[in-house]
């Protein structure tokens, strides 16, 4: 073995496990086996920042700009809403609707946004049909999934195969050359649910009252401020009771006066009535022992106030997949200037943290509890219809005016993209350019909107995971493993092949990021097709839809992430629905792929 198959054989070990524990963001780990692979003359440095110039990785990116176009429309939202009465008539039917719609949807937009528009839709058809939201958001990740396997556009992981086939001298794959088996899997899917899989969901019905759902009540307090205390005169953003106590200021009540989320530099004033949100023992602790507190400063009234006012809503954002949120505080965020929201409670998993907010590490699918102002609602939903949304506003049914002028244009505009590419009339990566521009001249989206667009991590991810697929045909590695893998399973023939190439694809995606486990695999895919002297198709299908094919863990593709808490689902949900379906379809993948795409040889 070389010395450059060692080097990347230990890249690709140590960008494994820190795909799968996270303790770097998957992007950075994308650069750093880059920079890796370039300093030790794996590759070049002109075949290292080669990714970032790649047709596969500019296409993802301005796909995500005609995503965020469509959601700016209002549109998803504007035909979902419609579904509710199909609902109220027929469940088993308005599943089937959805899940189509929702397959459609995600074969022409980018997954991840569509299930981020979505998720408050399903809870509110949930909260007016009385049924339960578990029955029907883990089928609302499945089928964004199974929707994006149909179409070249559907999802990045398409892309990113075709890159790398084409960069490896082989044709770009057409715009819908997995239609045919994609389809059948989308039938597949739903059949599946209607028969097993909605009988495995759990049936947990929400708790519609915020207050109870996160057990916060008991933390609501009020303070009256007496004439002699240490923090009348002082701007809020100065007072003990906030430096020292770490106190959350929900309202100042002054007479006649109601003051909502007073700003940082209020200034408290004698028998101000103070609602805050507080840590009860330890401002017990203080009062006894520290004396911070004096006895005639602070009335506390446990359990008796209301925790919204008039003026503000009771929000739940999820943390979303890849967002800014994960592995920092809210202090650290700046959460309460930035977002003009206090938070009450987090619930981190199945547990409910109520004490030391700002402290408190956040993780993709952690739901965050905050008093709003009603007012600023509207700002938490434009944020969360932007592509690097940092969370999902789940208890608010705020919708988008739906603009029928701009969706005419944009739905245009995506149909000349597909039409053009299905032809062979424009390549895709420049359809997709001109169909930006003429987005942006049309205003239906400024340039601000569309830089914002761009989920930069997915950008980074791909660049950076290219270069992988270069060190390990520099370093022939490819062709090593390739042979391994012929040498084990030959005997039984090259669907044999197929069949292990799809179990390891799997296997990787439940545990990392579905690009990466797609830039991992597919050269290895190439190389064991050229070997037995086949067309690589087949099995560059097999990987195409092995990546995306990650149901069994909510960790394994970042829709699953979004869903999980939303739905209040365990890790055994996932892993008691997707193990069926994942061996659902590993053998009809297995099965079809040889007829769709049969073994021709070179």
């Amino acid at each position: 073995m070389t010395f450059a198959a060692i080097i990347t054989i230990i890249v690709i070990v140590i960008a494994i496990f820190l795909f799968v524990s996270e303790w770097l963001s998957i992007d950075l780990v994308a650069l750093m086996i880059m920079v890796s692979l370039i300093l030790t003359g794996v590759i070049s440095p002109e075949e290292g920042v080669a990714g970032f110039s790649n047709k596969a990785t500019i296409t993802v990116a301005f796909m995500f700009i005609i995503s965020a176009a469509i959601l700016k429309t209002g549109a998803l939202q504007f035909l979902t809403h419609r579904l509710s009465g199909l609902f109220r008539r027929s469940f088993a039917l308005g599943m089937v609707a959805f899940t189509i719609l929702i397959a459609i949807m995600s074969a022409f937009i980018n997954n991840t946004p569509v299930v981020a528009v979505f998720i408050p839709v399903v809870l509110q058809v949930a909260n007016t049909t009385g049924r339960s939201a578990s029955k029907m958001l883990i089928p609302l990740s499945y089928a964004a999934i199974w929707g994006g396997m149909c179409t070249l556009i559907g999802t990045s992981t398409n892309i990113l195969v075709s890159g790398i086939a084409e960069k490896s001298g082989l044709e770009p794959l057409g715009m819908f050359a997995m239609a045919h088996l994609g389809v059948i899997l989308v039938l597949v899917g739903i059949i599946y649910l209607l028969l097993i899989g909605f009988k495995l969901l759990p049936n947990r019905m929400m708790e519609k009252d915020l207050q109870k759902k996160f057990g916060i009540r008991d933390y609501i307090t009020e303070i009256e401020l007496m004439p002699n205390s240490d923090s009348v005169g002082l701007r809020v953003m100065d007072s003990p009771l906030v430096k020292e106590l770490e106190l959350d200021i929900l309202q100042v009540t002054r007479g006649e006066k109601e003051i909502i989320i007073p700003t940082g530099d209020f200034e408290l004033q004698a028998n101000d009535i103070l609602k805050v949100r507080c840590d009860i023992d330890k401002i017990k602790l203080l009062k006894d022992r520290a004396k911070v507190l004096d006895e005639r400063e602070i009335t506390m009234l446990l359990g008796e106030t209301k925790l919204t006012s008039r003026n503000t809503t009771l929000v739940e954002l999820v943390v979303a997949s890849n967002s800014e949120f994960h592995g920092r505080t809210l202090r650290e965020l700046d959460f309460r200037r930035r977002f003009r929201a206090i938070p009450l409670a987090i619930r981190h998993r199945k547990d409910i943290v109520q004490k030391q907010l700002y402290d408190c590490k956040l993780k993709a699918g952690d739901v965050i509890l905050a008093e709003v102002k009603n007012h600023y609602i509207k700002e938490l939903k434009k944020m969360e219809n932007e592509s690097e949304s940092p969370f999902i506003v789940i208890s608010e049914d705020v919708m988008t005016d739906f603009n029928l002028r701009n969706f005419i244009i944009v739905i245009s505009v995506v149909l000349g993209v597909v039409v053009t590419a299905s032809l062979e009339l424009v390549d895709i990566m420049v359809g997709t350019i001109a169909g930006v521009s003429i987005l942006v001249l049309l205003r239906c989206l400024n340039m601000k909107d569309a830089y914002e667009s761009v989920n930069w991590q997915v950008v980074f991810l791909l660049a950076g995971s290219l270069s992988l697929g270069v060190a390990m045909n520099n370093s022939k590695l490819d062709g090593m493993i390739a042979g391994g893998l012929i040498e084990y399973l030959e005997y039984w023939g090259p669907a044999a092949i197929l069949a292990g190439l799809y179990f390891v694809t799997v296997v990787l995606g439940e545990l990392m990021s579905n690009n990466a486990t797609a830039a991992l695999v597919t050269p290895i895919a190439i190389a064991t097709s050229i070997d037995m002297g086949l067309d690589p198709m087949p099995f560059l299908m097999t990987v195409m839809f092995a990546s995306s094919a990650s149901f069994m863990t909510p960790v394994g593709y970042q829709t699953n992430a979004m869903v999980y808490s939303a739905g209040q689902y365990k890790f055994r949900d996932f892993l008691k629905v997707g193990s069926i379906l994942s061996l659902v379809f590993w053998l009809v993948i297995t099965l079809l792929i040889p007829y769709f795409y049969p073994f021709r040889p070179l």
